[in-house]
């Protein structure tokens, strides 16, 4: 069985950034074995929405996401997450060390 989580993150308020950012997440940009991880960690499909500088991710999971990666898995994800903090600041109510913030279903047109 899947469920759907969205979370939300800000952008640097900065044009050209944007576009880099948009640019390092066109079809076949991003790297492999990110895309493997987010995989194997239980996403079963995953949208990244964007408007100025607020991101939205709407994403299907499985029920036991988030599924453990070995290490040398991570440390991919270590690399990319880095690269990606360039472009990204953190909303200001995040917790210590988490990026993308779990959003809250407040609504739904099928209830």
């Amino acid at each position: 069985m899947a469920r759907r989580i969205c979370f939300a993150l800000d952008l640097m308020d900065d044009a050209e950034l944007i576009r880099e950012y948009e640019a390092r997440h066109r079809p076949g940009a991003v790297w492999p074995g990110v895309i493997a991880n987010i995989r194997k960690t239980g996403f079963l499909a995953m949208e990244i929405w964007r408007v100025g500088d607020r991101m939205v991710m709407v994403a299907e999971v499985q029920d036991d996401w988030p599924r453990p990666l070995e290490a040398s898995e991570r440390m991919i994800d270590e690399r990319w997450e880095s690269a990606m903090d360039h472009y990204q600041k953190r909303l200001p109510f995040a917790l210590p060390g988490e990026k993308w913030v779990p959003m809250t279903r407040l609504f739904s047109l099928n209830e």
